[in-house]
């Protein structure tokens, strides 16, 4: 294979049959990425199907990078001197730089939004560094865990998961009527005011409140509720 100045060099000692074991590897993992982003990106997810690729093609070379590397110095002194693990260890810390990145704190509630997106993140770079190993059926089960479980709780959502928060904004005439009103509204979808601000301007009320329900509000009923109540001027969901 390819050759340098010196004759410790990894490729030395790697055939064709080698690298194309690499490349098999490497295209493997960012096939298997791109099945745990497609599913991140269907539900309009910031971190999609290149992110998850680059990760898992990155990780699988770093694994690649940390098992071959270092064969030309296990060759010159006939043990293996090279701990094969400690370049690809730093993927599971170094992931969580890009993790952080995802996870944001609404500012208006308690709520905290992106963990699911920063654990797939980090178990696609699991999946590329099995791929990368040469354990292909690990990560080919891992992946098929991930991709399943995300959709069939996403399709059956329980405790928290089942809760939507949503950001409502109304102005409205400034009545204990309308009031009543806008608080059925929000019981009947089993919502609870998280955050409320609320500003009166002559007799006209503006309302921004963060509403967590167990039935998302739709625009649809948005629009349908200022339709029988002439005194709601504004409203967005």
């Amino acid at each position: 294979m390819l050759s340098g100045f010196s004759s410790y060099l990894p490729e030395d000692l790697l055939t064709v049959w080698d690298n194309l074991e690499f490349l098999i590897r490497i295209l493997m993992a960012a096939l298997l990425g791109l099945m745990i982003g497609l599913e991140r990106s269907r539900r309009q997810k910031d971190a999609g199907i290149r992110t998850h690729c680059i990760i898992a093609v990155t990780s699988a070379t770093i694994m690649i990078l940390s098992k071959y590397a270092f064969m030309d110095i296990a060759s010159v002194d006939g043990l293996r001197s090279a701990d094969p693990a400690r370049i690809a260890a730093q993927v599971v810390s170094g992931i969580s730089f890009l993790g952080a990145g995802v996870i944001f704190k609404d500012r208006n509630s308690s709520s905290i939004k992106g963990l699911t997106t920063a654990a797939g993140m980090w178990a696609t770079s699991a999946v590329g560094l099995a791929v990368g190993a040469g354990l292909y059926w690990l990560g080919v089960i891992e992946t098929a865990v991930v991709v399943i479980s995300q959709t069939v709780l996403h399709r059956f959502p329980v405790a928290n998961d089942a809760v939507s928060t949503q950001e409502l904004c109304i102005r409205m005439a400034d009545t204990p009527e309308m009031y009543r009103c806008v608080q059925a509204f929000i019981e009947r979808h089993g919502g609870r005011v998280e955050h409320s601000d609320t500003i009166r301007k002559d007799d006209v009320l503006e309302m921004k409140m963060t509403v967590r329900c167990q039935e998302p509000i739709t625009q649809e009923e948005s629009m349908a509720l200022m339709a029988e109540n002439k005194d709601i001027f504004r409203i967005s969901v």
